[in-house]
């Protein structure tokens, strides 16, 4: 009789994560550059000299979070889920018409912005309620592609990285001044 063959333990790999994180954003039409253009829109007015090279940079770091990959590459499948008609019935009906009382979406997005502290939910909050640029594309159900998730998703990615600049201006303002400053600023 056969030995069952032991099963081998799980292990991540997180390259593979985060190369999967960037190729389903370009999979499903966003690209890095429309995410960094969210954020100078966010930040734009509290630091005029910014950047879009700096805005891109700041998102791509918020990219190479583990807790930021999770979140993309779960809400892009249950948009891809609901795209199929492969969700149970009601959580099909929520998912496909972009339910307002439905808040998972939001709750996500959350998970998010948390990593880069309070401010992230404000900025958040405000691109979410306005819907520039590429949420506006993303949330036009007119367009075909279900993306309930997906919308949120990106703006929370732009208020993170909206957020992490606005951390690391401050610590250099602090170091300007001979102050000190929190190495979790620079994060």
């Amino acid at each position: 009789m056969d030995q069952p063959k032991e099963k081998t333990p799980y292990s991540l790999n997180s390259k593979k994560v985060a190369d999967a994180t960037k190729s389903w954003l370009h999979k499903r039409g966003v690209t890095v550059e429309e995410i960094a253009e969210l954020v100078m829109f966010l930040q734009q007015k509290y630091y005029p000299n910014l950047t879009m090279e700096e805005c891109v940079h700041n998102v791509e770091q918020v990219l190479t979070k583990r807790e930021v990959q999770n979140a993309v590459l779960t809400g892009i499948q249950l948009d891809i889920l609901a795209e199929q008609g492969a969700l149970i019935p009601e959580l099909q009906d929520m998912i496909s018409h972009d339910e307002g009382l439905y808040g998972v979406d939001e709750i996500l997005a959350f998970s998010i912005v948390n990593v880069y502290g309070s401010i992230g939910f404000t900025n958040y909050g405000y691109v979410d309620k306005l819907k520039p640029g590429v949420l506006e594309r993303l949330n036009d159900k007119s367009l075909g592609p279900i993306n309930t998730f997906l919308d949120d998703i990106v703006g929370a990615i732009a208020a993170s990285a909206s957020s992490r600049i606005a951390h690391r201006k401050q610590a250099e303002r602090e170091l300007d001044n001979g102050g000190e400053f929190d190495e979790e600023d620079l994060n």
